[in-house]
């Protein structure tokens, strides 16, 4: 355990600048916002600018100063908002006090009103256990190593999850660290994950875990390098901002129905022609046992008025078809399309990738090596690359509004029959001959079919089926309305009924309710997805 005077030593905040970033806030043809850190001794702080090569007199940006004392230091940040840039020019500037200054980095402002450019989008680069420093250095050498490939990009972008455990100054100067010689000359757009606003009690034995609801780091040490225009109380983990002709809402991980009213308005007022939102929680995801219960449908209204959502969690590639409501279409007009980004500092999944019915694309990324995903803006279309790290492709999707289609075509599924999945994946031959049947205005299903694919336990007898899975129960028997739960008994909607195959079959709403899951119905697409509330992997052990 390393003590606050040894920390301040090792990587703790000095008179000099560091942690130096950019970021965007306004239009970023004519303006730059740039954050650093200092020891708090450290009172003021401004930025000086000009042109590179220029030998004229610096411009001045004074900077605001906001205190934060962590876990193991006391700091100062310094947020500047260097403007009146002219388009499409490179400018050198230098942070810091008029004592203490840093040295002279650049960036380059961008075009004005652009209708083609790029980015970079990445996910899940945290890395790191409890012991000092959080070690972000290889993340940063295949960082610089993506950018010197793609130097069309212009700004990165985040989906979340940039810290292994956000509550901790261990891990954001680690970040941070990884970050240097990068972010002081291209702009970082940071979405929070659940693993920023993640704590312990104990960081070096990770005992005591909690998360915390306002997210205190991610927001102290960024307040200043986003538009504060999310909703109340939520700014800086939820911002938006305009680049070219694309707008970006950039969405935090807890208060969901604020974020969702704002994310609707806020996508709905932009006449901008793209419309992108970053969410660290997949929607679309492609794990066997993620749920998405916070996310969806809590985010469904905002999430409708956006072409693309950016996700990640995972760590595991997929691209769904257009999704709007509980529909799957083909056309990017008729929905949103789910984009979840991969690892992007060589940590493979902890979830396995399987088919699901909303991906169109997937990819079974287990490789030691990163994937990052770059995405170019030209007029009316946009292009999705997704690589791994070595170079090589592993999809690339053009989504062409004015055409009002996706290149590769793929064909969102629409079944002639009612189909059964579980969170997605299709059920196969566990049903095949045993598929829901709508009657009475209800659908019915074969809860032992269900039990089959998932692992629970289905135990029959004459006339009577008892199902058990995720620590509950639920008990049908043939021609009663009445079920049998760990709750006691409750009333059905209506009776079991035995149907296809000699089985019984039960209303889908019912089976549901006393096991913690909820039926979807995707009525385009003529199938029903059980969602779970939980990851549990619900497998017996083996006595």
């Amino acid at each position: 355990m390393i003590t606050r005077a040894q920390w301040k030593t090792f990587r703790g905040s000095k008179e000099y600048p560091d942690q130096v970033m950019l970021s965007i806030k306004g239009d970023p043809s004519r303006s730059m916002t740039v954050r650093w850190r200092t020891d708090a001794a450290v009172k003021e702080g401004f930025a000086l600018y000009r042109e590179k090569g220029s030998t004229g007199p610096w411009m001045r940006a004074d900077a605001v100063c906001r205190h934060f004392e962590t876990d193991l230091d006391d700091s100062n940040y310094f947020f500047a908002d260097m403007s009146g840039l002219s388009p499409d020019t490179v400018y050198e500037y230098t942070v810091g006090s008029g004592e203490y200054r840093s040295k002279v980095f650049s960036f380059k402002s961008a075009r004005e009103n652009v209708e083609e450019f790029s980015f970079l989008c990445l996910a899940d680069v945290q890395t790191g256990g409890p012991e000092p420093p959080a070690d972000y250095t290889v993340f940063g050498e295949v960082l610089k190593k993506i950018l010197a490939c793609h130097p069309e990009c212009e700004f990165i972008l985040t989906a979340g999850d940039n810290t292994n455990c956000g509550q901790t100054d261990i891990q954001w100067t680690g970040l941070f660290n990884g970050l240097a010689g990068i972010s002081e000359r291209i702009p970082v757009m940071f979405a929070m994950g659940n693993h920023d606003d993640m704590g312990f009690e104990n960081y070096f034995e990770f005992t005591g875990k909690y998360y915390s609801e306002y997210a205190e780091y991610f927001t102290n040490m960024l307040c200043g390098s986003y538009n504060e225009n999310g909703p109340a109380m939520r700014n800086t983990a939820n911002y938006a901002f305009d680049y070219g002709n694309a707008h970006f809402n950039v969405l935090g991980t807890s208060g969901y129905e604020e974020m969702n009213d704002w994310l609707k308005a806020d996508a709905s007022a932009s006449k901008k022609t793209w419309k992108f939102a970053v969410h660290h929680f997949p929607v679309c995801y492609s794990g066997p046992t993620i749920e998405n219960e916070d996310t969806w449908p809590s985010l469904k209204e905002g999430m409708d008025e956006c072409d693309v959502v950016f996700s990640g969690h995972e760590h595991s590639f997929a691209r769904s078809y257009p999704r709007r409501g509980d529909g799957l279409f083909d056309r990017p007009s008729e929905g949103t399309v789910h984009y979840n980004l991969g690892s992007g500092n060589r940590n493979p999944p902890g979830t396995r990738v399987v088919p699901k019915v909303w991906n169109a694309k997937t990819y079974e990324h287990e490789e030691d090596l990163s994937m990052f995903s770059v995405v170019t803006v030209n007029g009316n279309k946009c292009t999705l690359r997704a690589y791994v790290e070595d170079g090589r492709l592993v999809d690339e999707c053009v989504i062409d509004k004015e055409n009002d289609i996706i290149y590769p075509i793929d064909r969102a599924p629409v079944y002639n029959r009612p189909r059964l999945k579980f969170k997605g994946y299709d059920l196969g031959m566990c049903c095949e001959h045993t598929l829901p049947k709508y009657i009475d205005g209800l659908w019915y299903i074969c809860p032992g079919a269900v039990m089959s694919y998932t692992g629970g336990t289905a135990k029959r007898a004459p006339g009577r089926i008892r199902v058990e899975i995720y620590g509950r129960f639920a008990e049908f028997a043939e021609g009663s309305r009445v079920m049998l739960t760990r709750d006691g008994e409750q009333q059905m909607a209506g009776p079991c009924l035995r149907l296809d195959r000699e089985q019984l079959f039960v209303p889908v709403e019912d089976f549901c309710r006393p096991l913690r899951m909820h039926p979807l119905y995707f009525t385009r697409n003529n199938f029903i997805s059980i969602e779970s509330e939980t990851e549990e992997r619900p497998v017996e052990e083996q006595p």
